[in-house]
């Protein structure tokens, strides 16, 4: 499975990564794919699911969307909803925040 980096410059310093025919934002959530997914072939974990969305809405109006990074089940029937993180924004912070107060979900960090 071929790793390929594109050569654009981004606003955090992260390279995008080609795997497996899908282009991930950075290394560090290529090499997490790749962890996961070999999680999932040995029955560790399973639904692994790639940019899950979520919307926050309030008296019906719709506030805004979150996508994460990976959603899977652990093998115990643990939800666990993954953003791989190399900084930290005040936007990314608001948005876990807001993950916990409408759906009960914590985010994972890795």
């Amino acid at each position: 499975m071929p790793i390929q980096y594109t050569n654009r410059a981004s606003k955090y310093r992260n390279k995008k990564t080609e795997v497996d025919g899908i282009v991930f934002d950075s290394k560090k959530e290529a090499s997490r794919y790749l962890d996961l997914r070999l999680l999932e072939q040995l029955g560790e974990i399973e639904n692994l699911e790639l940019q899950p969305k979520y919307e926050f809405a309030l008296n019906g109006q719709k506030i805004c969307t979150y996508r994460a990074d990976f959603r899977y089940k652990e093998k115990n029937g643990t939800l666990i909803v993954e953003d791989v993180k190399g900084f930290k924004t005040s936007m990314y912070n608001l948005k876990a925040r807001m993950m916990k107060a409408f759906h009960g979900i914590t985010v994972k960090e890795t």
